[in-house]
């Protein structure tokens, strides 16, 4: 069946080289050690630069010494036109440079040389003619889904074990300091993790005086939030902003959702706020953030409906 005319994909190359002597990223990505780092610092990078974890999706990860070179793929052209806008303003190769250089716990990283290909296409020589640039990136079509070793790292980058020593506040947030946590930072303790009061705690929450088991958002709580939640999904985003502090949720962000997806209508600008949401959280994107979010905005119903204390044909 013929693609929709609406649809719109497309693949592109990112070539990256450390040029300070004794720094080759190929080497990191091949052990198995450095290689959650290298991962997390491009997933970071590119949503430090774009704005979004969503706009766009790294399929694989080639190592070709001295380059490492990521496939890139993009679902939407507003998104590929905001990388490009990006990547010829030079914001994302500094936001490459700032957290390969974090993440890696690299002394120094003074130069990133970055080109950037679409099949035979070098697009830096072309890269202020951005129609062009679009239309050589919708040329290039995936030939695969994403590469297993990219998807078990995906995958880690929303584990628990990843996040547990950072707040939801700095989770993504980039800083020079040494102390920030690494995927491979070891527990502060190597004993048995302590039972807190406080962790038992947050594993139960209140809602109309009846006790629940706090848990991650499921997709059957996806679904039924984007199809109910109707014109305000915006305030209930703002409203887990100011709960969790989540970078993805800020007002500029929330506002390019609201126009990126105004053609497909109220369903998808709320499934989307939700997907960003969980993308940058991870499994502290609980249920009770988001019941608390919608009692903030009147929204007892459909808070009813998430913890089951009624059915609604949906």
């Amino acid at each position: 069946m013929a693609a929709s005319i609406d649809e719109w994909v497309g693949c592109a190359y990112l070539f990256l080289q450390a040029t300070a002597e004794k720094i080759f990223l190929p080497t990191f990505y091949k052990s198995p050690e450095q290689r959650p780092s290298v991962y997390k610092a491009l997933k970071v990078a590119f949503a430090e630069s774009i704005g979004d974890f969503s706009r766009v999706d790294i399929l694989k990860v080639h190592c070709s010494d001295p380059d490492l070179i990521i496939q890139l793929k993009f679902n939407k052209q507003e998104n590929c036109r905001k990388f490009l806008q990006s990547y010829q303003q030079g914001e994302v190769q500094e936001a490459l440079q700032k957290c390969l250089k974090i993440y890696l716990s690299l002394p120094s990283l003074e130069l990133l040389k970055t080109e950037l290909r679409a099949g035979a296409e070098k697009l830096d020589s072309i890269i202020q003619e951005e129609q062009r640039c679009l239309e050589s990136i919708s040329g290039e079509k995936p030939d695969h889904l994403i590469d297993e070793a990219v998807a078990e790292l995906e995958a880690c980058l929303v584990n628990l074990s990843f996040q547990q020593s950072v707040s939801p506040s700095l989770k993504w947030q980039l800083s020079s300091d040494s102390s920030l946590p690494s995927l491979n930072s070891s527990p502060p303790s190597s004993g048995p993790p302590e039972i807190s009061k406080t962790s038992v705690e947050e594993d139960i929450f209140f809602f109309q005086n009846q006790q629940f088991a706090n848990r991650k958002i499921a997709p059957d709580d996806h679904q039924k939030f984007a199809k109910l939640v109707s014109k305000k999904w915006k305030q209930v985003g703002r409203s887990l902003y100011l709960q969790t502090k989540c970078r993805a949720l800020r007002d500029p962000f929330i506002d390019n959702l609201a126009v990126e997806y105004e053609r497909e209508g109220l369903y998808e600008q709320a499934y989307q706020l939700l997907r960003r949401y969980i993308d940058s959280e991870g499994k502290k994107a609980t249920i009770r953030c988001l019941v608390a979010a919608l009692e903030d905005n009147g929204l007892i119903n459909l808070a009813e409906e998430l913890l089951g204390l009624h059915q609604s044909d949906l």
